[in-house]
Parts: structure tokens; C-alpha cells; sequence
């Protein structure tokens, strides 16, 4: 049963885009938190159905470290479920992305018309600067930005070395940094059909004000952070003595 109701889930999630996207072109005379409002619909019904048939719900704690104002959300990135969870349990945002993204007819589209940050992720240095500059306009505008400082996303376990763009665009900005650790990836992964039933943990963490900071120092806190959270929600069992997780290599 799980087999299947995961299978009408994930068919359910790819025939409903359409009846969202297509209407949602003909947002684009209006404001962004109209356009906003229509494209992220989407992304809350999927909650209230991954739920409803998966048995997949979460859990939020440090909602009180939400900023009032325009903040930079820098998430650990373990699965699908972050990239539609952040749209319920934070403001109006736009994401930093690879460009490719918006090349995907109708999809693309509305990711453009959300003014998102895209990147060509191979440009190096360029692309940081991208960050910064691109990224401090939507921040002056009003809107949150989400970073995967990951990059991509990783199996839950598995360390990768954070990238310096977030942290650079907080110490070009100078607006906050919010760090985010969940353990959705144990429930629903980057590869397979099935959701697991069960609860995700989300925890937010205080505000990283950049000022007087080196951007280096804060990705290495908020690596240091989002390590020490991750051991305590996880349902993943840690070996004693090196500290891993066990069976990941």
C-alpha cells in the first residue's frame, strides 16, 4: 500500500503543475506576490497530499528565528521536499538555481517570471558574483533568498564542502543569514519512488548577523551548526567512536 499510494502521489504531483503553471503565465501584468502567490499554491497542496496519502508530515522548531524582514535561507539539501516545504514555512522567496532550470518549457517560465537568481554553476568566480549582486537586488526588494550551499542534493549522512556564494551575498548585503537542518531525506529521498510515513524535522537556527564577519567563518559555523542539529534529529544510528554515521561510507 505504501508502494502505491507513494506511485499516485508522484503521478499526482507531475499532472497537477500544469493546472498551476499555465494559469500562472497570465500573472505576469501583476505584482510578484500575486505571481507568488499562484505558482506557490502549488507547492501547498503538495504538502497537504504527501501528508494525506503518504502519512508524511514535519515538525518545526526556532520558528521564532524567522526573520520580520528579508533574510537569506541557507538550507541543507537532502531531498524534493525542502525545495516545497521552504515555501509554507517561510515569506515570499526566490531561489538561487542552476540556469538550465529555466530553459524547461512552462516550468522555466514561471521560475523566471519569480525573478529567481540563475546561475551558470560552471562559470566559478562569475557565478559568485552572480550571487551577490543578483541576490542583493531580490534581498533590497523584499524577498528572501534560498541557498542549498550543498549545491546539490546529498544522501542523508554524506558531507559535501558548502559553497561560498551565500555566505558571499550575506557579506555583500549585509542581510542575515538563517541556517536550516532537517532530516527529510530519510523519508523522502533524492532517488526512489516511496515516501516514508513519519515526521520530518525542521530546525531553524538564530540569525547570523554578516556584519564584521569573513564569509569563510560563517559557512564553517554554520557547517559546524547544521552537523551537531543533524545528529540530534536524524533516525540514523552514529558509530561511537569515528563519529559517521553507520553504513555510510
Amino acid at each position: 500500500m505504501l508502494f502505491i499510494r507513494s506511485m499516485l502521489f508522484n503521478i499526482l504531483m507531475v499532472v497537477t503543475v500544469p493546472f498551476v503553471l499555465i494559469p500562472g503565465l497570465f500573472t505576469l501584468p501583476f505584482s510578484f506576490k500575486v505571481r507568488y502567490r499562484v505558482y506557490s499554491s502549488w507547492s501547498l497542496g503538495m504538502m497537504w497530499l504527501v501528508e494525506k496519502l503518504c502519512g508524511l508530515g514535519y515538525e518545526v522548531q526556532g520558528a521564532e528565528n524567522i526573520p520580520a524582514g528579508a533574510c537569506i535561507i541557507y538550507s541543507k539539501h537532502q531531498s524534493t521536499w525542502e525545495t516545497i516545504a521552504l515555501q509554507k514555512i517561510f515569506p515570499p522567496q526566490v531561489w538561487v538555481l542552476k540556469r538550465e532550470l529555466l530553459w524547461v518549457p512552462f516550468f522555466g517560465w514561471a521560475l523566471a517570471m519569480l525573478g529567481v537568481v540563475a546561475i551558470n554553476r560552471s562559470s566559478g568566480r562569475k557565478a559568485v558574483k552572480q550571487i551577490a549582486e543578483l541576490g542583493k537586488q531580490r534581498l533590497e526588494q523584499g524577498k528572501c533568498v534560498v541557498i542549498f550551499p550543498e549545491g546539490t542534493r546529498v544522501a542523508p549522512g554524506v558531507e559535501k564542502r558548502f559553497g561560498v556564494g551565500g555566505a558571499i551575498l550575506a557579506q555583500h548585503s549585509q542581510y542575515p543569514l538563517v541556517p536550516v537542518c532537517h532530516n527529510a531525506g530519510e523519508y523522502w529521498p533524492r532517488r526512489g519512488i516511496i515516501k516514508k510515513p513519519g515526521t520530518i524535522k525542521v530546525v531553524i537556527g538564530k540569525p547570523i548577523d554578516p556584519t564584521g564577519r569573513k564569509a569563510e567563518d560563517m559557512n564553517a559555523e554554520i557547517k559546524q551548526w547544521m552537523e551537531a542539529v543533524y545528529k540530534e534529529i536524524t533516525t540514523m544510528e552514529f558509530d561511537s567512536e569515528s563519529g559517521a554515521p553507520a553504513g555510510v561510507s
